[in-house]
This record gives structure tokens, C-alpha cells and sequence, in this order.
């Protein structure tokens, strides 16, 4: 009896130790022909996008182990040598077993720990609808070839109403799987390929767990948040009937000019570079009708988002640019630029006599219109 007590309490022991393990162990398990001491790498994403390996083992009879230790809640790859594919597998403390065809290591059975079984029960139910969607896809290429239009319509729509449900299911998944990891992981899918809203977005990254919103996939959503939201404030401030914002920079001759000081009965604000085509082909449009209005109380400033100081005003000289001009030479990570949200160039912000923005882009015969109203 008394050694019976000892095993029960030794068995608790056990378990309670397990609950919450200290490194990894995942076992994987291929089928197939796979010769002895083919090389297995265990791989991940860096925070600047590349690939990286992690750990390497080797297969011996089918089999190879990879032991670590894992600090936070991240995706890996496992990529097997000569073989086509990958399996995805979620790197976290505890047992994970993995099993494969080898000639199909994207449908892995994975399996042993909490976030792996939630990747492996997302896989399985999102597996029809990419079997579909490639079925869809191939009867298309068919009807194209047989220039079938009405079946090409009819399979463009029903791959729409199918990109539509499946969207709907992912957004269903997040909202029921809020402690998954592959929540975040979709959720940040969908604000690259921005087929969800921000808001819709926001609400779904609000319901994820904090121990998610922790992981290096949550914590990339709420920077992406947060510096949309930004850009929508910085797109209020510089929107038509918005007082423009005010900034400096240095001129060519190294003096420091801000618009304040250049302000006209009517300003442009021109972001261009030397190495932009539109802006250079643009630029005597500009300087036609900087010599005719500017008498009656034009000014411009020219913003240049250019790389080098010598390409900056080797162009202002070329082009025969005799406004304002400011560059801090520094491309799209220009504050100027970031300011007014410009991350495309040309950009024009035209002002009136009381530096509040009444149009924007304007080029051609539309900017010399808007520049006369504003003037007579």
C-alpha cells in the first residue's frame, strides 16, 4: 500500500513537471524511401525576412529528432535534403511528433502540443477549400484554352463567391481560436494582402489572448496597427481644407528654409527627385507657370526626396528650377515626406494666402487653372 501511495505520488510528480516542460522534442517520422544520413534542417524566418536555420539532424531508419529549447511562440520550417516542400510546425516546449509522405511534406500530420495541434486542425479544415479553389483554377485554364467564355465567367464567379467563404471561414477561425498562434498569423496575412478592413482587423487582433498578442506574429499586427493609424492622422492633416503643416530643411546653399517663411497668396509644395521621371517630365510645366504667376504672388517649394546632393542640384540646375528648395537627402525616410504622408512622388500640395491646402497633384493645364483662380 505505503509503495503503491509513492508510485501515485511520483506519477503526479510527473505530470505536474510535464505541464509545463522546459525544451522541445520533435520527433519526425517519414515514409517513404529516404536513404540513412540525409541532412534535415529546422528552419525559421529572421525579423528582416530572411531564412535562417536553426538546428540540422540527420534521418536514420525514417526517423530524426531535433532537441532545443524555446523561449517564444514561433513558426518554423522543416525542409528535408533533395526533397521537394516544407511542413510548418510551430517551435514550443514539449513533445511534438510529426509524420510524412516525403514526397508531400506540406501535409504533414503534426500533432503533441497545443499550438501544433491547432496548426494541424486549421490545415485539415482549410485543406478542401484549397483543393477546390485549385480545381476551380485548373477547369479555367481549360475553358480559356477552349475558349469557352461563358464557362470562364461562370468559374471566375463561383472562385469569387469561394475566395469570399473562405475569408469568412479564416475570420470565423480567429475569432473561436483567440490563444492560437495561427490566429495571429492570419491576421497579419490579411493586413498584407488587405482583404480585411483595419477595422476589421483591429477588432480581430483585440480578441486575441495576451500570451498571442506577446508572440513576435502579435507584436508585428500592433506595429502594423499602429503605424496605419498614424498615417491616417498625418492623411487628416494634410487633406484639402487641412492648414498645411509646417517644416524646414536645408537648401542647396545649406541655409535652413521652412514653408512658413515662403508662403505666398498662393504656394505649391512640390515632393520630386532627379531620378523621377514623371517629376522631371513635369517640370516645365511647373516652371511655365511659376514665370507667369509668380509676379501676381506664386511661390513654390520644392522638396526633393533625392538620394545624393549633386544629383539634387545638378537637376535643379538642368531643369531651371529658380524657386525655394529644400532636400535633407534622404528618399522616402524624409520627415518632410512622412509628414504629408507622400510615399509616391510627384506629389503637390497647392496652398492659399493663408497656408490652408485647397488641392492636391494637381499637374498640367489643371494646375495652371487652379493657380489663376486662387490669384484673381
Amino acid at each position: 500500500m505505503k509503495n503503491t501511495l509513492l508510485f501515485l505520488l511520483a506519477s503526479i510528480i510527473l505530470i505536474s513537471c510535464n505541464s509545463n516542460p522546459e525544451s522541445y522534442t520533435l520527433t519526425g517520422t517519414l515514409t517513404g524511401k529516404i536513404a540513412d544520413g540525409t541532412n534535415v534542417f529546422l528552419r525559421k524566418n529572421s525579423e528582416n525576412g530572411r531564412t535562417i536555420d536553426v538546428d540540422t539532424a540527420k534521418v536514420e531508419t525514417g526517423k530524426f529528432v531535433f532537441i532545443g529549447n524555446s523561449n517564444a511562440l514561433e513558426i518554423h520550417y522543416v525542409f528535408v535534403d533533395k526533397l521537394n516542400g516544407y511542413t510548418a510546425v510551430v517551435i514550443e516546449n514539449g513533445e511534438i511528433e510529426m509524420s510524412a509522405q516525403k514526397d508531400s511534406l506540406g501535409f504533414a500530420k503534426i500533432e503533441g502540443t497545443e499550438q501544433n495541434e491547432f496548426l494541424d486542425d486549421y490545415r485539415e479544415k482549410s485543406q478542401a477549400a484549397q483543393e477546390r479553389a485549385s480545381n476551380i483554377q485548373n477547369d479555367m485554364q481549360n475553358a480559356g484554352a477552349s475558349r469557352d467564355t461563358v464557362l470562364v465567367n461562370a468559374l471566375r464567379e463561383e472562385y469569387d463567391d469561394l475566395l469570399e467563404e473562405y475569408q469568412d471561414f479564416e475570420k470565423d477561425y480567429i475569432k473561436t481560436h483567440s490563444n492560437a498562434l495561427i490566429s495571429a498569423i492570419l491576421i497579419d496575412r490579411a493586413l498584407v494582402t488587405k482583404t480585411s478592413s483595419i477595422e476589421e482587423v483591429q477588432e480581430l487582433y483585440n480578441g486575441l489572448s495576451s500570451e498571442i498578442k506577446e508572440t513576435r506574429a502579435g507584436e508585428k499586427i500592433m506595429k502594423a496597427l499602429e503605424a496605419q493609424k498614424e498615417r491616417e492622422e498625418k492623411a487628416k492633416n494634410t487633406e484639402v481644407g487641412a492648414k498645411a503643416p509646417n517644416f524646414s530643411g536645408p537648401s542647396p546653399s545649406g541655409d535652413t528654409v521652412a514653408l512658413n517663411d515662403v508662403l505666398g497668396k498662393a504656394t505649391l509644395i512640390d515632393f520630386w527627385a532627379a531620378w523621377c521621371r514623371p517629376c522631371r517630365a513635369e517640370n516645365p510645366n511647373i516652371v511655365n507657370v511659376y514665370e507667369k504667376y509668380h509676379d501676381k504672388g506664386l511661390n513654390i517649394i520644392g522638396v526633393s526626396l533625392d538620394k545624393t546632393a549633386d544629383a539634387w542640384k545638378k537637376a535643379i540646375a538642368d531643369d531651371d528650377l529658380t524657386w525655394h528648395h529644400i532636400s535633407n537627402i534622404a528618399y522616402f525616410n524624409d520627415a518632410i515626406a512622412k509628414l504629408y504622408n507622400v510615399n509616391a512622388i510627384p506629389a503637390a500640395f497647392l496652398l492659399d494666402e493663408n497656408g490652408v491646402i485647397v488641392a492636391k497633384n494637381l499637374r498640367g493645364p489643371a494646375l495652371e487653372a487652379k493657380v489663376a483662380e486662387l490669384l484673381n
